[in-house]
């Protein structure tokens, strides 16, 4: 059986991302920062059927909450065949470029990039292991340079100085890794989820959160012939998926 860890999964996007990976046949570790909370959106998905989850307790943000997750995980499984890294936030708005406090950048950097970073090379030996191991990094469309520098984009105008930024490192630091792992089974890639109704956004999005899910586990899932280094936006482009950088 096939196994996953998605980071940020006791609700929302990251919740249904898991009930769907059930749904294919994987055993499913639900990351949550608070373990209580994980365990109670475990016991749900098993309310429904769903035997093969459980809870890890995980702090993005937290080193030692990530090795501690590490070693939890190692003694249940010696590989992991799937890493959503789906935690993040996005800081208090507005954040303009030259207003925004220094403190509140980082801050939003340190759970959408660095733990991004931090938890990939927490689980990338247990993923070696999976004979096609996905690491799937959930980005955002405003996260794009090329659109936020054309003035026809339909978001054009919502710039955020703290999250789109640190979605645009993330973005890079995907590049980076895919580019790394080029010559194994790796797939890794940047997702979209969509601009999706959740308590991200005040429920402001039009998009469905199982709609949101699907495109995470469609990458998640991905044949040998699947892509990678991909930055997947079906908001952003449509008609390919595939959104500009």
């Amino acid at each position: 059986m096939k196994t996953a860890l998605i980071t940020g999964a006791n609700k929302s996007i990251g919740f249904e991302a898991a009930r769907q990976l059930l749904q294919h046949g994987y055993h499913v570790y639900l990351g949550s920062r608070d373990l209580a909370k994980g365990q109670q959106a475990a016991d749900q998905l098993k309310s429904e059927g769903f035997a093969e989850v459980e809870p890890i307790q995980i702090d993005v943000t937290d080193g030692a909450s990530i090795a501690a997750a590490r070693q939890a995980l190692g003694q249940k499984t010696t590989v992991l065949d799937v890493l959503i890294n789906n935690a993040g936030i996005s800081g208090a708005f507005p954040q303009e470029a030259l207003g925004t406090d220094v403190r509140a950048i980082k801050e939003v950097f340190e759970t959408n990039v660095f733990g991004v970073v931090g938890v990939t090379q927490a689980f990338v030996d247990l993923l070696r292991q999976s004979p096609a191991p996905r690491i799937v990094n959930v980005t955002s469309g405003l996260g794009s340079l090329t659109l936020h520098n054309d003035p026809s984009w339909k978001y054009y105008a919502v710039k955020a100085a703290a999250y789109n930024t640190s979605k645009a490192a993330l973005n890079a630091y995907t590049i980076m890794l895919a580019y790394e792992l080029r010559d194994t089974p790796f797939k890794v890639n940047a997702v979209d989820p969509g601009y999706t109704a959740t308590d991200f956004n005040h429920h402001s999005g039009p998009g469905s959160v199982a709609d949101a899910a699907a495109r995470l586990v469609r990458a998640a899932t991905l044949g040998p012939d699947g892509p990678t280094s991909q930055f997947f936006s079906d908001d952003n482009a449509p008609e390919t998926g595939i959104s500009p950088w």
